[in-house]
């Protein structure tokens, strides 16, 4: 049985016993967490499709972790002009594992 949710403005195919990293939920390592907007669950040939969100599925997880990612370096460059900017970003990112998936 797998799932497509959505969560942090991204969707995430998931089965149970997955471990994904997703954007930054303020949860404590260790705590439960359900996800409500699921948009499809599969079972076999059983596919349930929602229309946008399948109302009464959730999907359980598990927080293992919070941390950051790696760093993203951006260069901004212009030529013949002697400007050259320089700058990084590391997002944050909490990793969940997947524990269940209810269908409706």
């Amino acid at each position: 049985m797998h799932a497509i949710i959505k969560t942090g403005g991204k969707q995430y195919k998931v089965k149970e016993g997955d471990t994904l990293k997703i954007e930054k939920i303020k949860a404590e390592p260790g705590s439960n967490i359900d996800f409500d907007q699921v948009l499809m669950v599969a079972a076999m040939d059983n596919i349930q499709v929602g229309a946008p969100i399948l109302e009464g599925s959730k999907v359980t997880a598990e927080v293992v972790s919070q941390g950051r990612g790696k760093k993203v370096h951006i260069i901004k460059f212009k030529r013949r002009k002697h400007h050259m900017k320089r700058m990084g970003h590391r997002q944050y990112y909490t990793e969940v594992k997947i524990t269940g998936i209810i269908a409706a």
